[in-house]
């Protein structure tokens, strides 16, 4: 008899924890999809910024092909490597916005 009392209980108390869960879980959900959203949005905002990447630190292949990967600028502010900005920003910085590579 105790033991089905205490079996009663446990399950009310599972019971209740999941009625209260699955909001929290709805709720966790539709934060994610959010972020994700302004993540989106803010992801179209970039320009890829050239001459203000540091030896090593740049995004992407050399625009005059000096080396065709990431990370392999040698020296600072090269004119032909760019690191990705957000719009508006590039110029600020020193370097130039190429309208065709971004």
């Amino acid at each position: 008899m105790v033991r089905r009392a205490i079996h009663r209980r446990l399950l009310r108390r599972s019971k209740l924890n999941s009625k209260l869960s699955r909001p929290a879980l709805i709720a966790a959900a539709l934060a994610g999809l959010a972020a994700t959203g302004i993540s989106a949005a803010h992801a179209d905002e970039k320009v890829q910024c050239f001459g203000i990447a540091k030896a090593g630190q740049n995004d992407c292949a050399s625009k005059t092909g000096v080396h065709g990967c990431a990370g392999e600028a040698k020296v600072d502010n090269d004119k032909g490597d760019f690191k990705t900005v957000p719009k508006g920003t590039c110029q600020k910085m020193g370097g130039k916005f190429d309208e065709q590579h971004s």
